[in-house]
């Protein structure tokens, strides 16, 4: 059987730093305190496989692509890209796979974006007529060429952020490392690099994308299977259809309802039948959108009635068919807000 292109085994990160005793105090001898950033995550991703880890901020998904990235040393426990160990043979993983980072400023702003482009190339020891064809051709893709002879200091978020793909995949890598690609940007800009890193690995099925998200339609749309990860552990990993078996037989229902910036929702929570719920406020803030998830369909009588004693109007009502938000919620007990929500979840409960 072959290799798969990525594998961990028990692998582990600690953080640790002093706490130091409070001022005026008696005098004590510093402790540590440890974080467990990873906690013996094991996995396999094999070759041409789009694979995506869900989790929201700090959950470990950064800390996961660093070391397999060489970027940081596991505090325990193994780690192989392409077949080689990313503590014994650094080199050689870093010949075989790149990264690309949402939010980074990759490039230098006094270059132009074509010049970024080729000096990345370069670094990694692409052949120039190589080199030039791959630039011209990710760039008339991603819609980029008609700013490459702007300076990279003079062009939006979104095609930076265009740009670092088109570096991501300059050197044409065996494993690529995407960290939330699409954070910051807006819808048009996230779909259009959605749209191309599923393309290039359907096509080219020796390939392979790791991609960490806490957007859940983006997993949903592109992963082929979906590793949920929160405080450093991994919760469940399996294609997002048989994700969402886990919650088929959960009663859920969408609310939308009128509640103007900084109004309590908390209530929700405490109402019969709720078992989970979370709520994503619009650009406005003068309306909410309540995903809640009942122990019986009956159970939205009490709801509603809660929603009417508080006087919030409600302004639709639907039942909903599973998500990979509702998988999360069910797992970890919060849940996240989507990349076509302006903002996240205002409130979340239990």
């Amino acid at each position: 059987m072959d290799e798969p292109a990525v594998r961990t085994v028990d692998l582990a990160r600690d953080f640790r730093r002093k706490r130091r005793a409070p001022r005026g105090g008696r005098r004590r001898a510093s402790k540590w305190e440890v974080t467990k950033a990873l906690d013996d995550v094991t996995l396999s991703i094999g070759k041409g496989e789009l694979f995506g880890v869900l989790g929201p901020n700090g959950a470990g998904k950064t800390t996961l692509i660093k070391i397999l990235c060489t970027l940081l040393l596991p505090t325990r426990g193994e780690a192989y890209v392409a077949g080689l160990d990313v503590t014994r043979d650094v080199v050689e993983v870093r010949k075989r796979i790149n990264m690309v980072s949402g939010g980074e400023t990759s490039g230098y702003g006094i270059m132009k974006v074509r010049e970024n482009l080729w000096f990345f190339s370069q670094l990694y020891g692409v052949p120039s007529e190589e080199a030039k064809y791959r630039i011209d051709m990710l760039g008339e893709i991603l819609g980029l060429a008609p700013k490459f002879d702007v300076k990279v200091s003079r062009i939006s978020t979104g095609e930076r952020q265009k740009m670092n793909l088109i570096r991501g995949f300059v050197s044409d890598p065996e494993v690529l490392f995407l960290d939330e690609p699409t954070l910051g940007l807006d819808v048009n800009a996230a779909r259009q690099i959605r749209a191309f890193v599923a393309s290039w690995v359907r096509d080219k099925r020796e390939k392979t994308a790791l991609l960490t998200t806490h957007y859940m339609a983006e997993a949903d749309e592109m992963c082929d299977r979906v590793a949920i990860i929160d405080e450093g552990r991994i919760l469940h990993c399996a294609p997002p259809h048989e994700l969402k078996r886990l919650v088929q037989d959960d009663v859920v229902f969408t609310v939308r309802v009128r509640n103007p910036r900084g109004s309590p929702l908390d209530f929700v929570g405490q109402v019969k039948g709720v078992r989970s719920w979370s709520a994503s406020r619009s650009i406005d803030g003068d309306q909410a959108d309540l995903k809640i998830v009942l122990e019986d369909e009956s159970d939205i009588a009490d709801l509603m009635a809660a929603l009417g004693e508080r006087r919030v109007p409600v302004l639709s009502l639907g039942k909903s068919a599973p998500t990979l938000e509702d998988v999360f919620v069910k797992l970890v007990g919060h849940g996240l807000g989507s990349e076509d929500r302006v903002q996240p979840p205002m409130e979340v409960g239990r």
